[in-house]
C-alpha cells in the first residue's frame, strides 16, 4: 500500500465518522423540538409531562410523624407506575378516592379529600402532611374526621392510594420575586412547606417572611426542618407564635411571639415594602387577617388565601364590600335522584352542608369550592357563591359545597 493509498483511507474514514456525527446531532435536534420538556425521574423510567386523567395509584413508601403530640402524620408517596410526575406549582393539593371500611363489616365507604402537597415538586415521589381530626359526636352522618382518621389509623407502608393530578388555584406566583408573606395556622403549613421549599431552590434571593401560628410546642409541625432552613437561608425570617404556651416552650427558643398572628403583629414585624400575601388557616384566622390587611391598605391582589371551607370564603367577600344577596324566605330544595324535597331554612352555610344534615349522600372533597369533586347538574333554579369558586364549574352545574339557592332548586343528587 502506497503512502497516498493510506492518505486516502484515513481521509475517508475521517470523513465517515463526521458524517455519522452530524447525522446523530440532527436527529436529536429534531427530537427536542418536537418532544415536549420532561424531568428526569430515574434510569429507565418512562417519562410523562402533562397531567394524568383520572386516578393514579400510589404506594404509601414512607410515614413520618411531623408534631411532638403526634397528631400530623407525612405519607411520602411514589407512582406505581413508575411514571415521572409532571411538574406542579408549589402550594397546589392533591384529591384522593379513599375507601372507608364500615363497622361490623359493611361494606366500604366511598369519600372524596383534598390535601395540600407539604413539599417542593420533585419528579419522583408527593408528600402530604395530615392532622388528625377528632369525630364530633354531633355529625355522626359524617364526621370531618373520617379521612384524617382513616389515614392515620389504616393506612400504612406499602399500601395504595388512589390520586387525582395536583390542582387548584393557591400556588406561589412564580413570575415575581416580590418580598412574600406567608401567614399559616395549624394545619396550613402545608402549602407554605411546598412554596417554601420552591422558593429556596429556585429564587433564593427572595426576601421570605414566614408566620406560624399555633397553641403550643406539642402541635409545632416541621419545627426541626424550619428552623436549619432559617439557618441556611438568611433570605427566610421565621415568626412562629403561640398563643398557649406550654411549660417546656421557651420564648426566644421555641417561638418567636406570644398570641396571635394578627395585623398588629405583621406591622410590627414586617418592613415597609409591598409583600405578597399567602395565607392559610382556620376560620378565625381567616376572618381576622384578610379584612384587616385590605384595612391597612394591601391590595386585593397581593392577597393570595386557601380556604378551609365555605366560612373562610366569607371574609374576602366581606372585606371587598361585595353585597350578599340573601333568600329572605324559605324554599324548596328537590334532590331528583335522592327522591326528597327538603326546605331551605338558611341555618346551613353550604349546599353541602344542607344535605349532609338531611342525611342526602353527595360526594364531596375540598369543601372550599376548589376540587369539583361536588359539582352536581341543577335541573332548574339557581344557585349563587358569595366568593367566585376556584374550580371552573360547567354551565348548567354548580358547587355545593360553596353553593347556596337563590331561588327554588331541583338537583340531579
Amino acid at each position: 500500500m502506497t503512502a497516498l493509498q493510506l492518505l486516502f483511507y484515513i481521509c475517508a474514514a475521517l470523513l465517515f465518522q463526521l458524517t455519522i456525527g452530524i447525522g446523530l446531532a440532527a436527529w436529536r435536534w429534531r427530537r427536542n423540538v418536537t418532544s415536549p420538556t420532561t424531568l428526569p425521574f430515574e434510569a429507565g423510567a418512562r417519562e410523562q409531562t402533562v397531567a394524568w386523567p383520572g386516578l393514579r395509584d400510589f404506594r404509601v413508601l414512607r410515614r413520618q410523624f411531623e408534631d411532638a403530640l403526634l397528631t400530623q402524620c407525612s405519607f411520602h408517596l411514589v407512582p406505581v407506575d413508575g411514571v415521572a410526575l409532571p411538574p406542579f406549582r408549589a402550594g397546589q393539593f392533591l384529591t384522593f378516592a379513599l375507601d372507608i371500611p364500615q363497622p361490623a363489616g359493611g361494606a366500604s365507604r366511598a369519600i372524596t379529600r383534598c390535601y395540600s402537597v407539604s413539599d417542593a415538586p420533585r419528579p419522583d415521589a408527593y408528600r402530604i402532611t395530615v392532622k388528625r381530626v377528632p369525630s364530633p359526636p354531633n355529625r355522626p352522618e359524617l364526621p370531618p374526621g373520617i379521612a384524617s382518621n382513616h389515614l392515620h389509623d389504616r393506612v400504612q407502608e406499602g399500601d395504595l392510594l388512589r390520586v387525582r393530578a395536583p390542582s387548584g388555584r393557591f400556588f406561589i406566583d412564580a413570575e415575581t420575586e416580590v418580598p412574600a408573606v406567608f401567614i399559616a395556622g395549624g394545619i396550613g403549613i402545608t402549602p407554605m412547606m411546598s412554596m417554601l421549599g420552591w422558593c429556596l431552590e429556585k429564587q433564593p434571593g427572595r426576601v421570605l417572611h414566614l408566620y406560624y401560628g399555633l397553641r403550643h410546642g406539642g402541635e409545632h409541625a416541621f419545627k426541626a426542618s424550619l428552623e436549619a432552613l432559617a439557618a441556611q437561608h438568611p433570605a427566610l425570617q421565621l415568626n412562629v407564635v403561640y398563643s398557649q404556651p406550654g411549660p417546656g416552650d421557651v420564648l426566644g427558643r421555641d417561638h418567636q411571639h406570644a398570641g396571635y398572628v394578627d395585623v398588629a403583629l405583621l406591622r410590627q414585624t414586617l418592613p415597609h415594602d409591598r409583600h405578597a400575601f399567602y395565607i392559610c388557616g382556620p376560620p378565625p384566622m381567616m376572618a381576622s387577617l384578610i379584612p384587616g390587611l385590605i384595612e391597612w391598605g394591601i391590595a386585593p391582589q397581593d392577597i393570595h388565601h386557601e380556604a378551609f371551607g365555605p366560612a373562610s370564603l366569607a371574609p374576602v367577600q366581606a372585606a371587598a364590600g361585595e353585597a350578599a344577596t340573601v333568600i329572605a324566605t324559605a324554599v324548596d330544595i328537590q334532590f331528583r335522584r335522592s327522591g326528597r324535597t327538603l326546605m331551605w331554612d338558611g341555618q346551613d352555610a353550604s349546599l353541602l352542608d344542607f344535605a349532609e344534615r338531611h342525611g342526602v349522600a353527595v360526594e364531596s372533597g375540598c369543601r372550599s369550592g376548589s376540587c369539583g369533586s361536588c359539582e352536581t347538574a341543577i335541573l332548574s333554579g339557581t344557585v349563587r357563591y358569595a366568593v367566585k369558586p376556584d374550580h371552573d364549574v360547567a354551565p348548567g352545574r354548580c358547587l355545593l359545597c360553596v353553593g347556596t339557592p337563590s331561588s327554588a332548586l331541583v338537583l340531579d343528587a
